[in-house]
């Protein structure tokens, strides 16, 4: 685990629980995808740029769900990088309250206010084409997270963040975590047809061939609106097609699940509704879903 894994002339990944990635610029300047869970992973970060003789320049975060900026604030103390965020992710990368806040639609309680949902600040700045050393790019990837981005190398290698999951993760989860619907499709249709000689997934193994594991997540996001669409044939409130859904999968809740999988199925009931498929009606003083 934390093991470095070269994957072209300048790039690597670093292969966690959460892959992160690293590409050297002249002068043994490193610029890191990502930094991990919390301090400990960016401790672990830290071992590795001393081992290879580095310089930590800058962490380009891809989103700031706080598996990807939890070691943000610890890197900076330690080597006075830069850190970068795109978009609306920014905020949330400067400000981690608002992740559970709006995953949970209010104040989130303490059961959501832990490292896995809430990572440390850290004083973020906006991620730009600027920011970028020559030889690196990046690429629009939304759909999982607001403004999700991820990054296209000169040597080859395309590191994808969060914009699909590997086979294994989505047969135990089942449901994964989307806040667009719609944008989340598009990115995948979108990957399926970008070339490389290597891509980064955070959450599945590098690849040099990622459309089939483009395409089953698209499979498994369809499968799971038909799903939905099944349950409100006769009209339902959230709370009970949620448990329906938890029934359906054979999942165990808890309070972070109850958030992560409530806020993708309320993405999906948006999509649905807006594609005309999904009604919703408030007479009874309680929304009901119903199928079109």
């Amino acid at each position: 685990m934390y093991e470095l894994i070269q994957v072209g002339p300048k790039s690597y990944y670093i292969n966690a629980p959460v892959k992160m990635g690293f590409y050297l610029t002249e002068g043994n300047q490193a610029y890191l995808i990502d930094s991990g869970n919390d301090k400990d992973a960016g401790r672990k970060v830290r071992q590795l740029l001393e081992k290879q003789g580095w310089t930590l320049k800058a962490i380009l975060n891809t989103h700031s769900n706080a598996d990807h900026i939890g070691g943000n604030k610890y890197l900076q103390k330690q080597t006075g990088c830069a850190i970068y965020a795109p978009g609306i992710d920014c905020a949330f990368t400067r400000h981690p309250l608002l992740e559970p806040s709006f995953l949970y639609g209010g104040f989130p309680p303490k059961d959501l206010r832990h490292k896995f949902l809430m990572a440390q600040e850290s004083p973020a700045e906006y991620l730009t084409d600027r920011v970028l050393p020559e030889g690196l790019k990046s690429i629009p990837l939304p759909g999982h997270f607001f403004d999700m981005v991820g990054f296209e190398t000169d040597d080859g290698v395309i590191y994808l963040a969060d914009c699909l999951s590997s086979k294994e993760t989505l047969e135990k989860y089942q449901i994964g975590v989307i806040y667009d619907v719609e944008a989340y499709l598009n990115t995948l249709e979108m990957v399926k047809g970008l070339q490389a000689k290597s891509f980064v997934p955070a959450h599945a193994e590098a690849t040099e061939h990622i459309a089939p594991l483009a395409q089953y997540n698209i499979d498994k996001t369809h499968e799971v609106a038909e799903k939905i669409l099944t349950l409100c044939q006769e009209a339902i409130g959230f709370e009970a097609l949620l448990q329906k859904l938890f029934d359906a999968y054979n999942l165990t809740m808890d309070f972070s699940q109850y958030v992560l999988v409530g806020s993708t199925v309320r993405s999906y009931l948006a999509w649905l509704k807006d594609k005309g498929e999904l009604t919703v009606d408030f007479s009874t003083r309680m929304p009901l879903w119903s199928r079109t």
